[in-house]
């Protein structure tokens, strides 16, 4: 992994490059700064990551971000600086991700983190990490190793899709059943189908070692919240980077789903 420090504060820049050498992946990191440096080293090599300033001497770090996606597209880009109302523009730009200074040791390792993640589901490369991450925020996808997990009956994927946005609450078969099938009748032949949609969510979990975040217990489905990322449960804990990334889209193919998105734009609007 190759990421590139782009600030003009001295020690700012000192302590980002520090932060990432320790990462455990041990990453080749090299600082710079201004935005020209930056370019120039990047006209004759790659980077993975970049982790750029807003305010440079020499340019808008928005702008930086944007002649960088035109130098090579696939770099990911997070934003480390202490203007969050630059959100907007810098997530326009779909920035991976969006730290406020000063930087968290944690939350820079987690940023990373989803930013190879990403890297890894939109290149087809696996990158060696079991997380298992859910992506709310418009069309809901699950990713296990940096791919997106395959449900092979849509009604699987529906499922585990209402019970991330129960953020761990318990729901009962009944309750299960009348998600997925609103008109339907609970008779003996349904409660039959339903047993292979949860049979189906289970297998397909299990087959990509995503098992553990489903719990079943005394005829009640919950998810865990504690063994997978969300951005949901990342903008409820006030996760800036989360908040920002946030357009008002929410589980866009379920109707059940427009009361969560209702409470998320009043949250954002607040923020």
């Amino acid at each position: 992994m190759r990421i590139i420090c782009i600030d003009d504060e001295p020690l700012i820049l000192q302590m980002t490059v520090a932060l990432c050498r320790e990462l455990p992946e041990k990453p080749d990191v090299c600082g710079f700064s201004t935005a020209a440096d930056a370019l120039k080293w990047l006209a004759e090599r790659t980077a993975d990551i970049a982790l750029l300033d807003i305010n440079l001497p020499d340019m808008n770090g928005i702008e930086l971000a944007a002649r960088i996606r035109e130098t090579d597209p696939s770099v990911s880009i997070i934003f480390l600086t202490g203007y969050s109302e630059y959100a907007v523009d810098a997530f326009a730009l779909h920035a991976s991700g969006y730290l406020l200074k000063p930087v968290n040791k944690q939350r820079l390792k987690e940023e990373i983190d989803l930013a190879m993640q990403r890297r890894g589901v939109q290149s087809g490369v696996t990158e060696p990490s079991a997380k298992i991450f859910a992506r709310t925020f418009g069309e809901f996808d699950l990713y296990a190793n940096g791919q997106v997990v395959s449900f092979p009956r849509s009604k699987a994927k529906e499922l585990l899709a209402y019970l991330i946005d129960r953020q761990g609450g318990s729901i009962s078969r009944a309750t299960a059943f009348a998600v997925l099938w609103e008109e339907g009748v609970y008779d003996r032949s349904m409660q039959k189908q339903l047993d292979v949609i949860i049979r189906s969510l289970r297998s397909t979990l299990q087959s990509v070692g995503a098992e553990a975040i489903l719990e079943m217990k005394q005829g009640t489905l919950r998810i865990c919240p504690e063994r997978l990322d969300c951005d949901l449960y990342r903008f409820l804990s006030g996760d800036v980077s989360a908040i920002n990334t946030y357009r008002g889209e929410y589980m866009n193919a379920y109707s059940w789903a427009s009361q969560t998105e209702a409470f998320l734009d009043r949250m954002q609007h607040r923020m």
